[in-house]
């Protein structure tokens, strides 16, 4: 499994978390935004990694997106759960890198 896989499933983990009604809402106010920022690395990170292995890259992209409007209550939440359920999608697909390997 590449880092960048392992960096989806990571960044969709985190986007589920903060995707929870209220608990994901109250950590972001709690620690001043400052987990949309650490969000929003999180993904320039995956998508450079994911360009270099040939990945899908929407989940990340959509991360980006997502890091950067999901100030706004219940478009927040909506946004955080249609990111982790991308980043699930494509962290499954392979990379044409790995296929191109065996």
């Amino acid at each position: 499994m590449s880092i960048s896989r392992i960096l989806k499933w990571v960044t969709c983990g985190l986007e589920a978390f903060l995707a929870i009604p209220f608990l994901g809402g109250f950590t972001v106010i709690l620690f001043v935004y400052t987990p949309l920022v650490i969000m929003l690395v999180l993904h320039i990170i995956t998508l450079i990694l994911t360009i270099r292995d040939g990945g899908a890259i929407a989940g990340s992209i959509l991360g980006i997106v997502t890091s950067c409007i999901a100030w706004i209550p219940g478009l927040g939440w909506l946004m955080h759960s249609i990111t982790a359920i991308v980043l699930m999608i494509t962290a499954i697909m392979k990379d044409k890198a790995s296929v191109i390997v065996r």
